[in-house]
Order: C-alpha cells, then structure tokens, then sequence
C-alpha cells in the first residue's frame, strides 16, 4: 500500500526536476507541470512535521507554526480549508467537537480583519479619497492589525493557555514522545525547498495561464492559494480524519490570520519603502468575497461543533465565490 510518506518520499524527486526544467529551458509548460507537481510531496513533508511538533509542542503552537511555514494563501481559503476537514472528518461520525473558544477567538480575529478592509474601502468608493490619505490610512490600520497579531498570541500562548490544555491533551493521547528538533529541521528544510520550487512556478504561471484563458485574478486568488495551501489542506484533513477537530480548526484558520493580521500589514508599511505603496482598498466584488467567506465561515463553527454537512456548505461557498471570480473577470 503507498503511504503519504512514501509518496512524500518519491515525489521528492519532482524538486530537482523542476530545477532542470527551468535551468535547461524544456519549456514553460513542462516547468509548470513539474514545479506545480513538486509542491505537494512537500506540501507533505509539511504536514507531517506540523502533526509530530503538535504532539511535543502542542496544537497552538503546531498551527503557528504551520501558519508561519506553509502558508501563501487569502481569507476566503478558509472555506476550503475548513470544509474538507468538516466534511472529511465528519464521515462516519455523527458530530465532531472543539473548544469553542478557537472559533470565537479566530471569528473575531478574522471579523476585525474584514472590518480592516472595509472601511479603507468605503472611504475610496463613497469619497474618492486621494491615494495618499488613503495609503495613510491603510498605514495606521496596519498597525492596529500588527498590535491585535501580537495580543492573539499571547493571549493563546500565554494568559488564557489554559484554555487550549484541552486540545493538547487529545493532540498527545495516544502518541508515543516525540523529539521536536528532527522535525523542526524537516519543516524548515521543506519550507526552503518549497520557497525554490515556488519562485520556479510563479515565473511561469502568468504566460501558462493566459494561454489557458485564466485571468490573473482568478490565477491569483483561486489557483495559486490551491497549491500554497496544500500542506494547511493536508494538515487539516489529517488530524479531522484523527477526531482532533481543535488542531484541525487552528490549522485552517490559523493561516487565515497570518495573512490577514501579520503579512498584508507588513506589506502594506513595508511597500513604500519598495517603491510600490499598497493600500487597504479592495474592489466590491473582492471585498463582498471576503466577508460571505468570514460571515460564513463565523457561523459553521462558533458553536464549537461540526458534521459533514457542514463541510459541504463551507465547499460549496468557496466553489461559488471561486466560481464568481472566473466569470467576473471574464
């Protein structure tokens, strides 16, 4: 029987294949497929490093960090995200259960998030704010953004650590001791090796998806998260498929507010010193995107529980918004 990790294991050979492809000039198409491909035993490797430091860490600091080494993704990712664990993980049980207080801390982070966007965003539709005060704004914004990050931290970490004891009590029953180290390097390593592969593909995927009729938006916001999601889906998946719906949560969610409380704030202060300001101000049909994705995903999980059912109206919210972008951008 193939096992993930003999596949992880095979499918390291797609890396330096990806390297040759693009070294050697074997085409666009051929670099696309091999470094695409390349991703997911990584992806792999991942996740299983996520999973063992879980057990010797625990789940808070297991979804950091995986949040922190696996993801290049948007919010409305947590719907995909979300759902497959609810969905995979909720078939043959009844319900699944989890600390309520991850989905409140985490809706409430991600409600913030939105509120971030959306009033950048009003400000240019109903005023036509100048650029420049709306790039003051966004700074501010980005500020207050960073400051929440650091207190969702300590606040899990640290005061209200006890909150989670629960979780990481489930997360360590059954496992025999594991030696953090080992796999903290296997992260790491897996992480510098997707970093390379990735650069590979990004330099092709504009070309190969014009010719395939994919606009960037859709290649931007629907493909490329797809794949640098891929070790948050394994993961999540993983430990829903195990009954461990708490680290399955944090992990979904979890790189959701990376993303939305920690790198666009980063990038947004750091973008003028780059030469290319960016600001908070989103397009409606983005900005509308967003919020069904938050909205929805608030109201699945705050109750602390889930079923397959509900994974299903999670996936079938990502497909239509996925599907909105394709034919909006059209």
């Amino acid at each position: 029987m193939l096992t993930r990790r003999t596949f992880a294991k095979a499918g390291l050979v797609l890396v330096p294949l990806s390297w040759a492809a693009e070294r050697l000039h074997w085409g666009e198409s051929v670099v696309f497929v091999c470094s695409g491909l390349a991703i997911l035993p990584l992806a792999i490797w991942l996740s299983m490093a996520t999973e063992k430091l879980s057990v010797a860490l625990g789940p808070s600091l297991g979804a950091l960090l995986n949040a922190v080494f696996g993801n290049a993704s948007e919010l409305i990712i947590a719907l995909l995200a979300l759902g497959l664990s609810m969905f995979l993980g909720g078939l043959g049980r009844s319900e699944q259960r989890f600390q309520p207080v991850v989905a409140r801390v985490n809706g409430s982070a991600m409600t913030l998030a939105v509120l971030a966007i959306l009033i950048p965003s009003l400000a240019v539709f109903s005023t036509g704010a100048a650029p420049e005060r709306t790039q003051a704004f966004s700074g501010f914004v980005a500020w207050v953004l960073l400051l929440v990050y650091g207190l969702t931290l300590i606040f899990s970490l640290r005061t209200h650590r006890a909150l989670y004891e629960v979780a990481e009590a489930e997360c360590r029953d059954g496992e025999a001791a594991v030696s953090p180290l080992p796999w903290l390097l296997v992260l790491i390593g897996a992480t510098t090796a997707l970093a390379l592969v990735s650069e590979i593909f990004v330099g092709v995927v504009e070309s190969v998806t014009s010719q395939l009729g994919l606009t960037a938006l859709f290649t931007g916001v629907v493909l490329l998260p797809l794949l640098g999601g891929a070790a948050e889906f394994l993961t999540a998946i993983t430990m829903a498929r195990r009954n461990q719906m708490d680290l399955a949560v944090s992990v979904a969610m979890g790189s959701t507010l990376l993303v939305a409380l920690l790198v666009v704030p980063v990038l947004v202060l750091a973008s003028p010193l780059l030469g290319h300001p960016l600001d908070l101000s989103f397009e409606i049909y983005e900005l509308v995107a967003v919020i069904t994705a938050v909205l929805v995903s608030n109201l699945v999980s705050l109750d602390g529980r889930s079923d397959w059912l509900e994974g299903v109206l999670l996936l079938a919210a990502y497909v239509i918004l996925a599907a909105g972008l394709y034919f909006q951008a059209l």
